[in-house]
């Protein structure tokens, strides 16, 4: 890491200035205040990394609950159908809400996509075809952390399987789970839709996080 020139708060050097321009005794909080400002974190690489895997987690986990909740709510209140416009109007705005509070990116990418949107680039691609392999082979899935933009960006990246049910009857096999009216919505709605016939446990996509280095030292 760049060495860091830390910049005391402007109160609290004109607080030192004024008592040393009177000659009166610093107060011992002042100086702690200021010894704080001027402290600069030293982590390493694999510290970095490891809360950076945690803190990729904990979005992930954040925005995957604002979505089903919504979800939930749409099909409670418009069937199943409602779910996909649900995902088309409401999904993107969600996960940008969450990106926005937390100074990130979020993606959602699949290799059999519903929404143009959710294509993948090059590295995802490679990374979801990882993810495929070790299901397929029964190995054990882990959320991953890739290097970009010369170290200055993290990408955290999580596999999403089908859990079950919920999520089969819009990505389940057509004329089974997938019903005619809602076959019928995605077909008006998605002309180019690859996300059709899952089975439960195979993976539907990855959440693709990207991380700036700077936010997550701030974070630690």
């Amino acid at each position: 890491m760049k060495k860091l020139t830390p910049i005391i708060p402007l109160l609290i050097f004109t607080q030192l200035l004024a008592a040393c321009g009177d000659n009166k005794k610093i107060d011992r909080g002042v100086v702690e205040e200021v010894n704080k400002a001027n402290e600069v974190k030293k982590v390493s690489d694999a510290e970095i990394t490891a809360f950076a895997i945690k803190w990729g987690d904990e979005i992930s986990q954040e925005a995957q609950t604002a979505l089903i909740g919504t979800l939930q709510n749409a099909i409670g209140d418009k069937g199943i159908t409602g779910a996909i416009d649900f995902c088309q109007t409401q999904a993107l705005p969600i996960t940008r809400e969450v990106a926005e509070k937390h100074g990130v990116s979020i993606r959602r990418v699949s290799l059999k996509n519903r929404n143009p949107v959710n294509s993948p680039n090059d590295m995802e691609k490679t990374l979801l075809e990882a993810y495929a392999f070790n299901i397929e082979n029964d190995i054990e899935i882990r959320p991953n952390i890739q290097k970009i933009n010369d170290g200055e960006v993290l990408l955290y990246t999580r596999a999403i399987t089908i859990p079950g049910a919920l999520c089969l009857n819009c990505h389940g096999e057509p004329g089974k789970e997938v019903n005619e009216p809602t076959l019928e919505k995605i077909k008006a709605q998605y002309p180019e839709d690859k996300a059709l016939g899952y089975k439960a446990g195979e993976l539907r996509g990855m959440w693709s996080i990207s991380l700036p280095k700077k936010e997550v030292v701030k974070n630690m």
